[in-house]
């Protein structure tokens, strides 16, 4: 007999997801899951977003860090800033990020998910993108996903942003260009 490690059908879609981003020439981030409440602002979330409902932690260290990310745009766009401030030639990251959905009930724990947030600039377009998102998709073994225009996500560029569904119709996610006040937000 022994101990085997055994690792669950989420760590192997998360293998599989960063494997194929790497090998697709980004690179892997980590960013902090704490963040200031001011980011929703900066990515123009309407005020009754629902990613504006947030678990607050009770004591932060600062304002900067005062609620548990709901979505983790804002830190993949300072970390694109901070890289174009550094006259960065080009970027191209990727993040397997822990967000933090509120339960209704304030007594239970949030909901911790896993989203894939992709950022680059000077290297590639919205076409570049589309086609590391399908590669991605047919890698983890989701066929027929449809890409149709969104024009309602005001963190993207209106004329630049689909949404990717499956066959049967659920969202997996949007993916675009950044607004240009979004951009002017994070000076990129």
């Amino acid at each position: 007999g022994g101990v085997y490690g055994m690792i669950t059908p989420e760590q192997k879609l998360e293998r599989l997801a960063v494997n194929t981003l790497l090998a697709q020439g980004m690179s892997e981030i980590c960013t902090y899951t704490f963040v200031s409440p001011k980011v929703f602002d900066k990515i123009r979330l309407p005020a009754d977003s629902p990613l504006r409902r947030t678990v607050n932690i009770l004591n932060p260290l600062g304002e900067d860090t005062s609620v548990m990310r709901t979505t983790a745009i804002p830190s993949m766009l300072e970390v694109l800033a901070r890289n174009n401030n550094y006259h960065a030639e080009k970027t191209a990251l990727f993040e397997l990020a822990k967000i933090y959905i509120p339960d209704e009930d304030p007594t239970k724990l949030p909901d911790e998910r896993r989203q894939i947030v992709i950022g680059f600039f000077r290297d590639g377009d919205f076409y570049t993108l589309k086609g590391m998102i399908e590669t991605l998709l047919s890698r983890a073994g989701i066929k027929n996903a449809t890409f149709t225009a969104d024009t309602e996500k005001p963190t993207f560029h209106p004329g630049r942003c689909a949404k990717i569904s499956t066959a049967d119709g659920k969202v997996l996610g949007v993916f675009g260009e950044i607004h240009p006040e979004v951009q002017k937000n994070y000076a990129i």
